[in-house]
């Protein structure tokens, strides 16, 4: 495997003190992943000088002028890439059920895309419709038809650059029916990241005869990084990850392959240059480029097609259903504003002991200005959360609560990378966990109060939660064997506009309802083996 030392400068001198041969070759790869349905700029949240600071970014239309722009610096030596989670996330991508990306992803100018974890958000037969749709190779190596086994997408594309030959595999999350609501992947099988994965990598590399080989990844940073230091990718050179929102702005430097992730949102764009003499890779750079709208203005035409998409529904989505006198967001490990508020307003509607909610990793911020109260819209519902479900209510015990947070905790806190899942920690309102991050599987909760009193084992406690199509009826929110369960009239989104026209303003804060020493408050992401900071 050629050496990939990060350079901001490939002439040099050589141990004769001669010159060696200047850059024949750039080629640019940008990446964006997890746009999840955002279509216009919004606030994006960052952490700096130890404090959070908001700031405008992303937007699809500013997108493309950031693309274009880069396409001319290097015509004909970029490549585009867009790794997954596109066309799920926003009220328009819901509403419309992704029928609105085609033509507009059409326009961006993308050479390739794989689907990530949420593509199958609304069902297969839409899934396909809306990817064969883009004009735009898909690709996928692990996704198959129920019925024959085939594949659903090629597994890999090769694009030859001026005798330079550079090759891609995608690869989503094996887990997707496990993470997802399991009628959403109905009808569609996985395999896993093993021997078919070891076997592509020889063929595309060897019988290909690729210079550069790609893996591009849905299956979070974690277990990207895992995947770098595998054998397996011995003929691999960079891994394009993707999945877990995480802002990468050196690479990871893997045993085998370097690593990148670029954000989240439309916020992001990830830019790796490549360097080639005589057809050789000598050395790379890598940036992560904010999307600010100030220096990357919209381009008028794509943006006049986001506006024509959105307008079957902007009046309804657009309408202010409650306001907040304090930043709601939604970035943190252990516990946020956001979901604060969402666990309160489905305790205070239900009366259960405890709410819970899923440990999802999006959701636009929204922050007041000027020290009055920010409106919130049933759009930004839509952010907050991805899916509309009905509430399910039911009976557990406290030792199938202290469980249920054990398997939760290890999900996103797994020492070993492939144990993890995508989300993080679950949120609730109710009562108090304090817990060890760093322990071992099963032994990771130190004390769980409700109602100021010591959880009791042997006691039974109302919870309330989401349904998820397709799981038992006896199941909330993974938590089997609940007894006395109801599936309400009203979902969660109904849950929230009530509590917010009754409460307004709210003023969610961090209040402690989950505490990890180890992790602190302000704990934005945990990748263990690595040097990787969220910023």
């Amino acid at each position: 495997m050629v050496s990939l030392a990060s350079c901001n400068q490939v002439t040099g001198k050589n141990s004769d003190n001669k010159e060696t041969a200047k850059d024949t070759l750039s080629i640019t790869v940008l990446q964006t992943a997890d746009i999840h349905g955002q279509l216009d700029p919004h606030r994006e949240l960052f952490w700096e000088n130890e404090e959070i600071v908001f700031k405008e970014r992303g937007g699809l239309a500013n997108i493309k002028t950031l693309f274009e722009e880069e396409r001319q610096k290097n015509p004909g030596r970029t490549v585009i890439v867009d790794g997954g989670d596109l066309i799920q996330g926003s009220g328009y991508a819901a509403l419309s059920e992704g029928r609105i990306f085609p033509e507009i992803i059409s326009n961006m100018g993308y050479d390739l895309i794989i689907p990530g974890n949420w593509e199958v958000v609304y069902g297969k037969d839409r899934m396909m419709d809306i990817m064969t749709n883009y004009n735009t190779p898909v690709i996928a190596q692990n996704m198959f038809h129920e019925e024959d086994g085939k594949e659903l997408f090629p597994p890999y594309w090769t694009k030859e650059i001026e005798g330079v030959k550079i090759g891609f595999i995608g690869i989503n999350d094996p887990d997707v029916p496990v993470r997802q609501n399991p009628v959403f992947s109905e009808g569609i099988t996985f395999s896993g990241i093993e021997d078919e994965v070891k076997e592509l990598i020889s063929t595309v590399k060897k019988e290909e005869e690729v210079d550069v080989l790609f893996l591009v990844t849905h299956m979070g940073v974690f277990k990207q990084v895992d995947l770098a230091n595998q054998e397996m990718s011995k003929d691999v050179d960079y891994i394009l990850g993707n999945d877990t929102h995480e802002r990468v702005r050196e690479l990871i430097q893997g045993k085998y392959a370097k690593v990148s992730e670029p954000g989240a949102f439309g916020s992001f764009v990830g830019k790796l240059t490549l360097h080639f003499v005589d057809g050789k890779l000598v050395g790379d750079e890598y940036k992560l480029m904010d999307v600010d709208p100030k220096v990357y203005p919209a381009d008028p035409e794509l943006q006049q097609l986001v506006d024509k998409a959105k307008e079957p529904y902007e009046e309804h989505l657009e309408t202010v259903v409650g306001h907040t006198a304090t930043p709601i967001y939604r970035y943190l490990t252990v516990e946020n504003p956001m979901d604060n508020m969402i666990t309160d307003a489905a305790r205070w509607k239900t009366g259960a002991d405890i709410s819970i909610s899923n440990g999802f990793r999006f959701g636009n911020p929204i922050v007041p200005e000027n020290e009055k109260p920010a409106p919130i819209t049933r759009a930004n519902l839509w952010n907050l959360l991805p899916v509309n479900e009905k509430v399910k209510t039911g009976k557990v015990t406290g030792q199938q609560v202290k469980d249920w947070l054990e398997r939760e905790m290890h999900n996103a806190f797994a020492k070993v990378p492939t144990e993890r899942f995508g989300g993080w920690l679950v949120r609730f309102s109710g009562m108090e966990v304090d817990f060890n991050s760093q322990g071992d599987k099963g032994e990771r909760v130190k004390s769980i109060t409700i109602k100021g009193e010591e959880m009791q084992m042997d006691e039974y406690y109302t919870i309330s939660a989401c349904v998820r199509p397709g799981d038992p009826i006896d199941n909330l929110c993974r938590i089997p064997n609940v007894k006395d369960v109801e599936v309400k009239d009203y979902t969660i989104h109904d849950v929230v506009e009530e509590y917010l026209q009754k409460n307004s303003p709210v003023s969610p804060k961090l209040d402690g309802r989950a505490y990890c020493e180890y992790l602190g408050e302000y704990s934005f992401s945990t990748v263990p083996g690595t040097e990787y900071l969220f910023q």
